[in-house]
């Protein structure tokens, strides 16, 4: 499932630049993230980088986009092609 940001956000700014598909970008409250960019980073690394480097851990599973571990590398790859 894509990952989103929620309120607990401080708007440290840590997340935008780790995510490997410019998922992330600053909002009108906190930071957010595009579920149709965001593979949670599978096909880039073993772990999510968004929720690695969040100091208040504002970044969780979405869950109004639940997806497999199988669709979300579909998503990369066409991502990426």
């Amino acid at each position: 499932m894509a990952l989103m940001i929620n309120e607990e956000c401080i708007n440290c700014g840590a997340c935008e630049p780790e995510c490997p598909n410019q998922a992330i970008s600053e909002g009108e409250e906190y930071y957010e993230i595009d579920p149709e960019r965001c593979t949670e980073c599978v096909g880039h690394f073993d772990e999510s980088q968004c929720v690695a480097v969040c100091p208040v851990d504002a970044c969780v599973p979405d869950p109004d986009h639940k997806e497999s571990k199988d669709e979300l590398m579909e998503k990369y790859k066409r991502l990426t092609s």
